[in-house]
């Protein structure tokens, strides 16, 4: 069983930068693809990007492209998500996510769930 537990989440303005963090409890961390999801009061949940187990790939949605960046530490059993240029369309209650198998824009797909971080970006 993985437990994750996200941190980092708060109030910026447009522009301006957040970095999250989700800590797993589990050594087998490094075994499982870590994904990244957000959702909006009145909106459908949203993958926002993910992270191969080894580090070399990533993948994000279209709306984050270019301004969110994921990385992971297998050793600190963390992945991260670099928030910049921030736009309050990004507003969102953030989660992070373990999967063994994909396809990994499809929440169905991940198998442990963190609570979530809010994320709330002034205009």
């Amino acid at each position: 069983q993985v437990q994750l537990v996200e941190s980092g989440g708060g109030l910026v303005q447009a522009g301006g930068s957040l970095r999250l963090s989700c800590a797993a409890s589990e050594r087998t961390f490094s075994s499982y693809v870590m994904g990244w999801f957000r959702q909006a009061p009145g909106k459908q949940r949203e993958f926002v990007a993910a992270i191969t187990w080894s580090g070399r790939n990533t993948l994000y949605a279209d709306s984050v492209q270019g301004r969110f960046t994921i990385s992971r530490d297998n050793a600190k059993n963390t992945v991260y998500l670099q928030m910049n240029s921030l736009k309050p369309e990004d507003t969102a209650v953030y989660r992070c996510a373990a999967a063994q198998r994909g396809p990994y824009r499809d929440y169905n797909w991940y198998d442990y769930w963190g609570q979530g971080t809010q994320v709330t970006v002034s205009s």
